[in-house]
């Protein structure tokens, strides 16, 4: 209980001294202890009202405070008890694989032989202060793309192209520190990625810039004497019919004239495209010339093309036939850097990813021709190297080349067989399947140690419908024969064991070419290193053709070289159609059909080929077609009669197909193919081994 004279209020200390001394002296006493009493008691309550505390305040007593820790103590030990409980059961939870940690560490660094990375090759040492381990080793493989060592130099672009685990500011270093020769190798790496080269540069272009305008101007800069006839003729034909579109262009109604495309168009539907078609037909043909090679760099010709390349990208032809300019002028040395720099190494390694076969192999021959370190064979305009297309560690043995007949080209000859999907439901399911050219595919993983390639020649000048007026003697099989063998001279036919694989007309086309090379010391190692041929449907001695049917035409063109050898009469092998009752009718057919048997020219050829085929022993063999080839709708006949196609040496094998689809096997393991197959690994069983 508080004590009453704590809640009284506060006394002065002199009030409450006077009226102790007061009762003190009438009660008398006045010793001198009781003085001291007095004092003492004095003090005491001084104390007492000192130590006092207003009304409103209350003493904290001791047990509160002990209270109060023990309830705070125990809450901070049951939350530091909790807190270590949750680390540890995170800890569990999410405890972390150090391997796979590793595992994408190492992803960072890039992998190459140590047997090459010997730092006394080089005078520049590299530090590795303040760089990690894989920022040091793309710069040392980038200064060894530089070596004058060939072996140490290719070593390094193949380990740049197979590390996929670069980021991304590498690949623009490499793009931006790279020389000449180390893009040329990576853009002819397989599986390259792109980020490894610079897009190409594009100048800015004005509101009125007109591509035709540019291309004519380039045109009209190039040499226009002492050209080769053709050269001059499709210069001429595309400068008229362009400027003929191009005036129509600035007012009103244009039409094509000359020998160009007969109709007319209004201003709604303007061929910007077929300007630069043209042109780009003639740019074509000077390109073949090494001198207007020169002259197209020299007029900016190289950033032209690009920016036409660029723009139309939805034109395949257009940029088909640039590609086809680009890899002409890749012969010449001399204008590689230029090529570098105009932008044309990035192009042509994107090309190369194109599904199509006819785009990557044009893009393909120019990356070869620019790449001088692994290619010392040249691949000049029209043939074509279907593998390998990339570099390779793997030797090549021997090669394999294809040559297309009439009307024929180099890839869409050799492509898989065409199916009917509403009559073959399975093959439509397969499609996925389907190659575009069975010499590149399936031929390139049965037996990846050969070079194949495949040649083009034009049986008509270009697909303007429009004939060189001088182009006559160019087509006979003599002027072709002597223009091909110079090519693949060129491009190392001969150096190597050698398969020959030819149809129809090509067949012919071979054997001229190898009764020539016979007679000529140069060419000598192309006939000493053949060591087998093969023929699809050549008629050795004859075929019947429908040479003026404008429904047989997209078949077979009547060719100079066709003519030569040819000697007109009745054709009786001409089945028709049984409702046909007209003789009128009959005879008029028989008259669009001709016979090549008993030619002089078939025969001499014929017999200068036996003669030395049979002393150098080739192997060959023959395929023959045993189904009519339907021709329109009206006609149906063998072009090449079984008796036709037997050479005289070598098997012969009859096949139940016609003759466009002899050369064209329906999948991989069919007949024709495999047969094919096992005859090239024979004859090349010594250079192929295992």
């Amino acid at each position: 209980m508080r004590s009453p004279a704590l809640s009284r209020p506060r006394l002065r200390i002199g009030q409450i001294a006077r009226s102790v001394l007061a009762s003190q002296e009438r009660a008398g006493a006045g010793m001198r202890g009781g003085r001291m009493s007095v004092a003492a008691y004095c003090i005491f309550c001084y104390r007492q009202i000192g130590t006092s505390s207003p009304a409103t305040k209350k003493h904290v007593p001791w047990n509160y405070i002990r209270k109060i820790a023990k309830v705070t103590g125990s809450l901070m030990l049951g939350g530091f008890v909790f807190i270590t409980y949750e680390v540890l059961s995170l800890k569990k939870l999410l405890q972390l694989d150090t391997q796979a940690i590793n595992q994408e560490k190492l992803k960072s660094y890039v992998y190459v032989h140590t047997t090459s990375l010997n730092p006394s090759e080089y005078q520049e040492q590299f530090s590795t202060f303040d760089v990690e381990d894989h920022e040091c080793a793309l710069w040392l493989l980038l200064k060894r793309c530089r070596s004058e060592d060939k072996e140490v130099r290719l070593q390094a672009v193949q380990d740049l192209a197979n590390n996929t685990h670069w980021h991304g500011y590498q690949y623009s270093t490499v793009a931006q520190t790279c020389d000449q020769r180390t893009a040329i190798g990576l853009a002819r790496s397989k599986d390259i990625d792109l980020r490894f080269f610079l897009p190409p540069p594009l100048p800015r272009i004005k509101n009125d810039y007109l591509i035709g305008d540019e291309l004519r101007s380039l045109l009209v800069s190039l040499p226009q004497t002492d050209l080769d006839p053709c050269v001059q003729y499709f210069t001429s034909l595309a400068l008229r019919e362009s400027s003929q579109i191009l005036a129509a262009q600035r007012g009103g109604l244009w039409c094509f004239g000359g020998s160009g495309l007969p109709y007319c168009e209004t201003l709604s539907k303007i061929p910007s495209e077929t300007v630069e078609l043209f042109c780009l037909q003639a740019l074509v043909q000077h390109s073949k010339v090494s001198s207007h090679c020169d002259k197209i760099e020299a007029k900016g010709g190289l950033q032209l093309l690009q920016r036409i390349y660029q723009q139309r990208k939805d034109s395949a032809k257009i940029q088909r036939n640039i590609i086809r300019i680009i890899g002409n002028m890749a012969l010449d040395e001399r204008l590689h850097s230029s090529i570098v720099r105009a932008g044309w190494v990035s192009v042509l390694a994107e090309a190369m990813k194109s599904p199509h076969v006819i785009q990557s192999s044009h893009a393909s021959r120019a990356l070869a021709n620019l790449d001088r370190d692994t290619v010392q064979e040249k691949y000049s305009d029209g043939v074509y190297i279907l593998h390998p297309q990339y570099r390779s560690s793997q030797p090549i043995r021997a090669d394999i080349l294809f040559v297309h007949g009439l009307l024929g080209a180099a890839f869409k000859t050799w492509r898989q067989q065409d199916v009917d999907r509403r009559l073959d439901k399975k093959a439509s399911e397969g499609e996925e399947d389907y190659t575009q050219c069975w010499p590149k595919t399936w031929l390139a993983s049965d037996c990846p140690a050969l070079r194949i390639i495949s040649v083009e020649y034009d049986t008509h000048w270009s697909d303007w419908k429009a004939k060189c007026p001088v182009e006559a003697h160019r087509k006979s099989i003599a002027y072709r024969s002597n223009e091909l063998l110079d090519k693949l001279r060129a491009a190392g036919i001969g150096d190597r064991p050698l398969v020959w694989v030819s149809h129809s007309m090509g067949g012919l086309l071979v054997k001229k070419m190898l009764v020539d090379a016979s007679k000529n010391p140069e060419m000598d190692k192309i006939v000493n290193n053949t060591r087998g041929i093969i023929f699809y449907s050549v008629p050795h001695h004859g075929s019947q053709l429908a040479e003026y049917s404008i429904n047989a035409r997209y078949l077979i063109f009547p060719s100079v070289e066709v003519k030569e050898l040819s000697k007109e009469h009745l054709c009786r092998n001409a089945v028709l159609p049984e409702k046909c009752y007209s003789l009128t009718f009959k005879i008029t057919v028989q008259k669009f059909c001709c016979s090549f048997s008993d030619s002089p020219a078939l025969k001499e050829l014929n017999d200068d080929f036996l003669s030395f085929a049979k002393d150098k022993k080739f192997s060959v063999l023959s395929f023959a077609e045993t189904l009519p080839t339907h021709i329109g709708s009206m006609i149906k006949l063998h072009v090449v009669p079984l008796e036709s196609a037997k050479l005289g040496i070598g098997d012969l094998i009859p096949v139940d197909v016609n003759h466009l689809n002899i050369c064209k096997p329906k999948k991989k393991d069919a007949f024709l193919y495999q047969r094919t197959l096992k005859f090239i690994q024979d004859v090349l069983a010594q250079e192929l081994g295992d």
